[in-house]
């Protein structure tokens, strides 16, 4: 029987991490109201430049009320709705993880646990009641209540509420796949877990704080533009002040309105406004992917990793060795081998062997048979090293090429003079090789190969662009490790691979000032998680291993990784974009205000109205309309991020100043002259 108290599972979210659109109607509700709120001063303070925005705002709202007219009053309104703008993109950028914080908390608190206690009776408790150390029991169609592991029992387990991946997993006592999730739904069968996780800090909690932004921290790397910005805000201070000075000296009229609106159209606005939407955005894209970050400065610094270690199995390979030839001796040729070896496999539940029969049908149209009464399967031992089977008084074996030597020599027979040769140049291949032998008659070899991912040779390619080296990490012998690294096309490899001897790869990278990234999921996995400047463990993986990670990867797929860093270097490069065009906006805003407002006492600075702009008033009120509508006009591109592609830093830079930086410079000028060619238009002015 049920006992949860969760909405059905067509009403719950098809994974946390689901991604919103851009302009989602509860979103956009929830944003203009954060918009309104966020003007509280104690917010703003938080962003100098935007701090300056509004108590210039304040100003010219004052002057509005004492000296009310149309170009005051415009005047104010739009620089208003310039700080109403930031706050608004900021507002869009938290709305979207407060909108899957409010999914996963009503699944907390709407979830009941059945609680096992000491005498072995249960009783009902909320989810959000358990404590470390409980047990619960979770039935089919129970949602488990919280962060634990399995002690009893096996069961199907729908995670798609947590990493949006809708096939069911196998989850057991014992071994690597006992963890389970709170928020997992339990599909089949009865499991009785230990929760693991202290009362507020399950995985669900530390999702609510990230995806919220409750918890959100700036990096140094955002310190340390804010700062910049700062400080440019600061530098434009004094030289638009020192203007009253020099146009009373001149004989020419500057009202403090046109003062304020010339110091917030040269200071880096744009950019001030879209900073922390574009960190909050980049967090969120890291949670659209099923990545759990601990922290901003981790996904920072994916964006800067310079060294990837991966592991082989699962990551490179597809995980199992498969069948890829068969490999006859001298006096038999390739089906006898694949006939024999298929029979041997037929009780061979394992990867490797059921790919030994999907061969043999692929290749010789081998089917599968009926075996005969009275047949015995031989299965696997760490002893024999060999499986296989008795049938009609054939005994089949296959197995480590030494075992089955000295199992055919028990049986009176002899080695083919060409096997060793043939088991040799397999192994030199990087492959595995079986021996199959059919009583005292070795027939030839299985060789057993690990599958190079599709594609993933074009992605450490991308990542060498990029100034990224690649380190294949196995237990392998490096013969094999060389053979497997060369296909993957990785820089490097780490084979025979010791929980020390990954920590002191990292630490020789870290010391030559090298940012090292790598994924895990054992305990012994976890010094060298905690020692990468980007550690990326596996939610199937060990506790030992997700505390010692600053990223938990919720879908366990080793080559996310690679997605990490892009994400991370997106963050980067959308900040860097659009910091190039705040900054290149102030060239064409100079053109549009400085002459407008000398021009008629200084007649030779109209050549610089290269724009013949209509008046003063227009060229200033344009100026400051174009820079609150810039705003709008790129959340999407904050939010989305700026589209990434594999380059290297040179190629990245060019581009962001061929794009950003010239397009900061001209785009100012069109709209400027546009929107003052309106404004004629409408007789504002």
């Amino acid at each position: 029987m049920s006992n949860v108290l969760t909405p059905t599972t067509a009403d719950a979210p098809h994974g946390v991490a689901q991604a919103r659109g851009l302009f989602d109607r509860e979103i956009l509700a929830q944003a203009l109201s954060g918009s309104v709120t966020k003007l509280d001063p104690r917010v703003q303070a938080r962003n100098p430049v935007m701090f300056v925005v509004l108590v210039g705002s304040l100003v010219t709202l004052l002057e509005a009320i004492a000296h009310p007219g149309i170009f005051t009053w415009s005047i104010t309104v739009w620089l208003i709705l310039t700080v109403l703008f930031a706050n608004f993109a900021e507002a869009m950028a938290e709305g979207r993880g407060k909108a899957q914080a409010d999914t996963l908390r009503r699944m907390r608190s709407e979830t009941a646990a059945r609680r096992r206690r000491d005498d072995g009776h249960e009783e009902l408790v909320a989810a959000a009641n358990l404590s470390r150390g409980d047990t619960v029991v979770c039935e089919a169609g129970d949602v488990i209540p919280s962060d634990g592991e399995i002690i009893e029992g096996i069961a199907s387990v729908d995670e798609s509420a947590i990493t949006g991946e809708s096939a069911p997993v196998i989850r057991e006592s014992g071994g690597d796949r006992s963890a389970v999730t709170g928020g997992t739904k339990v599909l089949s069968d009865r499991i009785v877990v230990r929760i693991t996780a202290e009362r507020g800090h399950t995985f669900i909690d530390r999702m609510i704080n990230l995806v919220e932004g409750a918890n959100r921290q700036k990096t140094p790397n955002e310190i340390a533009l804010t700062i910049l910005l700062a400080v440019l805000t600061i530098v434009f201070i004094p030289v638009v002040v020192t203007l009253q000075p020099f146009a009373a000296f001149s004989g020419a009229s500057v009202s403090v309105v046109v003062l304020v609106s010339l110091l917030v159209c040269l200071i880096p606005t744009t950019i001030g406004a879209l900073l922390s939407a574009i960190g909050i955005a980049g967090m969120d894209r890291l949670v659209q992917r099923n990545v759990l970050a601990m922290s901003g400065r981790a996904v920072e610094a994916a964006g800067d990793v310079q060294v990837l270690l991966l592991d082989k199995t699962g990551t490179i390979t597809l995980g199992n060795r498969m069948a890829a030839s068969f490999l006859p001796v001298q006096g038999h040729n390739e089906q006898e081998v694949a006939d024999v070896a298929q029979l041997a496999s037929l009780a061979d539940e394992t990867p490797e062997g059921r790919s030994i029969v999907v061969l043999a049908k692929e290749n010789f149209g081998i089917r599968e048979r009926q075996l005969e009464p009275g047949h015995v399967f031989v299965h696997f031992t760490a002893t024999t090293r060999m499986s296989g089977l008795d049938v009609g008084g054939r005994q089949i074996r296959k197995g480590a090429a030494e075992s089955v030597k000295r199992w055919v020599r028990e049986q009176g027979g002899t080695i083919p003079s060409d096997l060793d040769a043939i088991v040799e140049r397999v192994s030199r291949a990087g492959s595995t090789p079986l021996t199959v032998a059919d009583g005292a008659d070795i027939l030839g070899v299985i060789e057993l190969k690990d599958v190079v991912k599709q594609g993933i040779k074009a992605k450490f390619e991308e990542m060498r662009t990029m100034g990224i080296r690649t380190v294949m990490i196995t237990g392998d012998n490096p013969l094999t490790a060389a053979a497997i690294a060369q296909e993957a096309g990785v820089d490097d490899f780490l084979a025979e691979a010791t929980p020390e001897a990954k920590m002191a790869l990292i630490k020789q990278e870290q010391e030559g000032g090298r940012l090292v990234a790598m994924t895990g999921d054992g305990t012994n996995d976890a010094p060298a998680l905690a020692q990468a400047d980007v550690g990326v463990a596996m939610n199937t993986g060990t506790t030992a291993a997700k505390e010692a990670g600053n990223m938990v990867d919720l879908d366990s797929n080793p080559t996310k990784l690679i997605d990490i860093v892009e994400i991370g270097k997106q963050l980067l490069i959308t900040r860097g974009s659009l910091t190039t065009f705040s900054i290149a906006n102030d060239i064409a805003k100079y053109f549009a205000i400085i002459p407008a407002l000398f021009a008629i006492k200084y007649h030779q600075l109209g050549a610089l109205n290269i724009m013949r702009l209509h008046s003063p008033q227009s060229a200033v009120l344009s100026a400051v309309i174009f820079n609150a509508l810039v705003i709008i006009a790129l959340i999407p591109l904050a939010l989305r991020g700026v589209r990434f592609r594999a380059a290297n830093s040179a190629a990245i830079l060019r581009r962001n100043v061929w794009i950003y930086g010239v397009g900061g410079v001209v785009v100012p000028f069109v709209f400027i002259k546009v929107i003052d060619v309106v404004l004629v238009a409408l007789h504002a002015y």
